[in-house]
């Protein structure tokens, strides 16, 4: 191997980073992700419109993990390898913090404006919400492609993450306040099933906001570290970051999993 034609010395470590989180995010999100998008389309018309965001959260990671699965064939060519990877980046940049913000603004309607949840509860608004994400995605996938290892790249993606971060933060902390005070004229036996809905919501909502902090408060928070950080040293801390931020996507059909009662260990919580 010519060690010369290699324009950083720390390449081959952040392409094998990489190569491990994807794999590791195959291993463990893409059979969870299929079980959860067969459990959705499998259940009543009621179940499919109230988790469609969740299906289609299920549907981009099992893309992202086959785009991935195309970076492991293509990876010995430099230019196919890298192109499926930045494609790819910019899906999971973009799709799962969308449909995160799909699903936590779903929460906040349902909690805090019922009406409003009410209103907008028909699948045909949800189709449309999600064909909207869809398409930002791709936009935002094919904005990888020409900009990446680009100053334009990072700062694009830190402030839209920035806007969706945002968003999901409110959405979660107001459903967590309005879940902490008690429903007016509740009896006594009605006050604790309530209570226990509650309680179970608050641990759900609790779960979504840590495991948004994994996936994008690392990574949000290395790139203003560029402007003062050598190109090696920030390429290997950001490659770091990312690569958690990848490969959690087994986060999310767990607390799925969980609020559908198929996790069996984690029942009585």
């Amino acid at each position: 191997m010519n060690t010369t034609s290699d324009p950083s010395p720390h390449r081959s470590l952040l392409v094998d980073l990489n190569i491990g989180a994807a794999a590791a995010n195959n291993i463990l999100g893409l059979p969870l992700n299929v079980y959860v998008m067969w459990l959705i389309l499998a259940a009543t018309r009621e179940t499919l419109a109230s988790d469609f965001f969740s299906l289609n959260l299920a549907m981009s990671e099992i893309v992202f993990a086959l785009l991935c699965i195309c970076f492991y064939v293509y990876v010995q060519f430099d230019y196919f390898g890298l192109k499926f990877l930045i494609f790819a980046l910019g899906l999971l940049f973009t799709a799962r913090p969308l449909f995160l913000c799909c699903i936590c603004v779903e929460y906040y309607a349902a909690v805090v404006r019922p009406m409003l949840y009410l209103r907008l509860k028909p699948l045909r608004y949800k189709v449309a919400c999600c064909c909207v994400v869809w398409v930002n995605a791709l936009v935002f996938c094919i904005y990888s492609l020409c900009t990446f290892a680009n100053t334009l790249y990072l700062y694009g993606f830190f402030i839209q993450n920035c806007i969706f971060f945002s968003v999901i933060l409110f959405c979660c902390c107001s459903v967590l306040r309005a879940l902490k005070r008690p429903g007016p004229g509740e009896k006594d036996r009605e006050k604790k099933k309530s209570n226990a809905m509650k309680a179970r919501a608050f641990k759900i909502i609790l779960l979504i906001l840590i495991s948004l902090a994994v996936n994008f408060f690392l990574y949000m928070a290395v790139i203003p570290l560029q402007c003062c950080m050598m190109s090696d040293e920030f390429a290997i801390v950001f490659t770091i970051s990312t690569s958690l931020a990848l490969v959690t996507g087994f986060l999310q059909p767990l607390l799925y999993l969980h609020k559908a009662g198929k996790l069996f260990c984690f029942r009585e919580l």
